[in-house]
């Protein structure tokens, strides 16, 4: 089931914190395990809903979290929306900066589909934008848009800022992304969702060659 069909029903019944704390759990206690086998996994991403990053105990579950799954903060990347970010932008900014000073990496999910000012891309300590797939998808529908893409590679490119590409399906896609720098990418065109033991198995072995990206 996708998640635009479930969330929003957890999200109004009330469900969506204790499935977030779930999750997030899970994903911390399976990022230590796979390093534990001692698999080259850099970070674990978790998307980070608008009720639970501001539930009151948010901070405090991710600490403890981390702390009872042992696994080092460096290894977690909280993806968040541009719509959360900028909802009480200063008490925001102290969110951000308090996870940051612990060391959890921070990602704006889709950007682009927001609505708010650039300016807190250097207000808030963000580590990475993850461009939203439906611009990557003009990439190969509509080649005569794909500005946007550029534009956001570049302004990532002079803040410092990795970029990464969501939703990548084909290899005109990945050759365009190549061609303009961009850090990374995500997508079908290196696999489908899997398991874990699968997974681990794309950690020793590596995907395609074809998928490999040069980082700058």
């Amino acid at each position: 089931m996708p998640p635009g069909h479930f969330i929003p029903v957890a999200e109004d019944c009330g469900l969506i914190l204790p499935i977030g704390n779930w999750v997030l759990r899970e994903a911390c206690k399976q990022a230590r395990a796979w390093q534990d086998a001692g698999l080259p996994l850099g970070t674990m991403a978790v998307n980070i809903s608008a009720m639970e990053f501001r539930d009151e105990s948010f901070l405090e579950g991710v600490f403890a979290i981390l702390k009872d799954t042992g696994l080092d903060p460096r290894a977690l990347e909280l993806e968040l929306t541009e719509s959360v970010l900028m909802k009480r932008a200063e008490s925001t900014e102290s969110i951000l900066k308090t996870l940051r000073a612990r060391g959890v990496r921070l990602a704006v999910d889709d950007f682009g589909t927001g609505y708010s000012s650039l300016s807190y891309l250097r207000k808030f300590p963000i580590d990475a934008l993850k461009i939203d797939q439906s611009f990557v998808r003009q990439i190969t529908s509509a080649p005569d848009e794909t500005t946007i893409v550029a534009a956001v590679i570049s302004m990532g490119r002079s803040l410092k800022l990795r970029v990464v590409a969501e939703g990548v399906e084909t290899q005109e896609e990945l050759k365009f992304l190549q061609a303009h720098e961009c850090d990374e990418a995500q997508g079908y065109y290196f696999s489908q969702p899997v398991l874990p033991e699968q997974f681990a198995t794309l950690l020793k072995t590596g995907v395609s060659e074809a998928a490999v990206f040069v980082h700058r």
